[in-house]
């Protein structure tokens, strides 16, 4: 991986393949690591770009994690931008990547060819998520599947960081604040949102949808039958090939 200083801190980031550049971003609790299983088809499509945020997988650790999460780490992807020469790309952001993604589009449009926008929550947090995070979040650190998923991502510190991402996720919701610093009916560039009817942390995803729909008329969506959280790994095969399509259109 390469790397790059935002405001001090060193941030880890890969690129694969060639082609039409595409920005993969991961979701909360998450590093670059949980594309492993995909990556090389989507390098074997596109220009691959991926990245760790601060705090996660190689880049530098954090102490806390910004409360304004998901614009602060949109901020970090428009520094990579820079970095790596890339004047447009389309992003791909899943579960709270979703939600970095779309404040990159609404705070940078003309760098953002297209968002895809996966399995995530909406403008504003869950309450039924944040009200069982804390149990469910202690629950997951004993399943073993959960922990290998995290150990994957960010190594021996894993706890540490999914506590950090726990806490920003509580700050949060107190403020009652959207994850947005713009409406979403400023979004102005092509948006697919996508996910499962099936997603186990939200079966109430098309109402989500529609609602952000119903703000602005530019969003599409497309919901899979099957597969739970995220649709993009659930999915992936069906998922890739309507990118594929997405993005010849944009």
């Amino acid at each position: 991986m390469s790397s790059f200083l935002f405001r001090g801190l060193t941030v880890n980031y890969d690129i694969k393949g060639e082609g039409e550049p595409v920005l993969l971003l991961q979701g909360n609790t998450a590093s670059s690591g949980m594309f492993a299983p995909v990556i090389e088809e989507y390098a074997n499509n596109f220009k691959v770009i991926t990245l760790d945020f601060p705090g996660h997988g190689k880049s530098d650790r954090l102490e806390q994690f910004e409360t304004d999460f998901w614009y602060y780490n949109a901020m970090v992807c428009l520094a990579l931008l820079d970095e790596t020469n890339t004047e447009k790309v389309t992003v791909i952001g899943t579960s709270g990547g979703a939600l970095v993604a779309l404040n990159m589009g609404l705070e940078a449009p003309a760098r953002i060819k297209a968002i895809v926008a996966d399995s995530f929550e909406g403008a504003y947090p869950l309450n039924t998520f944040i009200n069982d995070l804390k149990t469910d979040r202690e629950e997951a650190k004993r399943n073993s599947d959960a922990v290998a998923f995290w150990q994957h991502n960010h190594g021996e510190d894993w706890e540490k960081i999914v506590d950090l991402d726990t806490d920003m996720l509580l700050r949060f919701a107190e403020r009652g604040h959207s994850f947005f610093h713009k409406p979403i009916a400023e979004l102005s560039i092509p948006t697919w949102l996508t996910g499962s009817r099936e997603d186990e942390y939200c079966d109430y995803l098309e109402d989500i949808y529609l609602d952000l729909q119903k703000k602005n008329r530019r969003l599409k969506i497309y919901l899979f039958e099957k597969g739970g959280h995220p649709a993009m790994l659930s999915n992936h095969e069906q998922f890739l090939g309507l990118v594929g399509q997405w993005i010849v259109k944009f």
